[in-house]
C-alpha cells in the first residue's frame, strides 16, 4: 500500500469524525445548567469613576447573595475612601486591580498591586478604595447585599 493511500485510510475516520462533533452541538436542559457566553452578559454603562458592572446572579441593591462582574477602566480611575455593610470578595479576573484601605486617599503610594488570580475579602464597614492605573482591571465580586457603599471621610 502506498504512503498517499495509508494516510487517506487513516484521515477518513478522523474527518468523520470531526464532521460529526462540529455539527452535532449539545443540547443542555435549561432545568439542569444555564448559561450565558461572554457576548450574551450585559454590562452597564461606564460610570464616572471609570467602571463599569454586569449583574451575574442576584440583586446587590436587595438582601441576598449576588455576584457582579466589575470592570476598572485603564487610566488612574479609583474609588474613593468607602465601606460596605457586609464582607465582599473578589478574584481579580484580568489585568492588575490596586487596592487602599483607611481613609486617606493617595493612589500613588497608597495601593498594593492584585494580578491575575488574586483573591480578596473587604470586610464589612471597614474602608478601602480600589480602581485601575494602566490597563483595565475585570473583577469577580460576590457577597450578601445590600451591596451599599458609603463614602468615609478623609481624617
Amino acid at each position: 500500500m502506498s504512503a498517499n493511500r495509508t494516510l487517506r485510510t487513516l484521515m477518513m475516520p478522523l474527518a468523520f469524525a470531526m464532521t460529526l462533533s462540529v455539527g452535532s452541538a449539545a443540547e443542555l436542559n435549561p432545568a439542569a445548567v444555564i448559561y450565558k457566553l461572554p457576548d450574551q452578559i450585559p454590562w452597564g454603562p461606564v460610570d464616572a469613576r471609570g467602571a463599569q458592572s454586569a449583574v451575574v446572579v442576584g440583586d446587590p441593591a436587595k438582601p441576598g447573595f449576588y455576584m457582579v462582574y466589575n470592570k476598572w477602566t485603564k487610566g488612574n480611575h479609583f474609588s474613593h475612601p468607602h465601606f460596605h455593610p457586609n464582607d465582599r470578595y473578589i478574584v481579580v479576573l484580568k489585568g492588575t486591580w490596586w487596592v487602599g484601605s483607611g481613609p486617606k486617599f493617595d493612589p500613588d503610594k497608597g495601593t498594593v498591586p492584585m494580578p491575575v488570580g488574586s483573591f480578596v475579602t473587604h470586610f464589612g464597614k471597614q474602608v478601602h478604595w480600589d480602581g485601575a492605573k494602566d490597563e483595565d482591571a475585570v473583577l469577580l465580586i460576590m457577597g450578601e447585599g445590600p451591596a451599599t457603599a458609603t463614602e468615609a471621610e478623609e481624617k
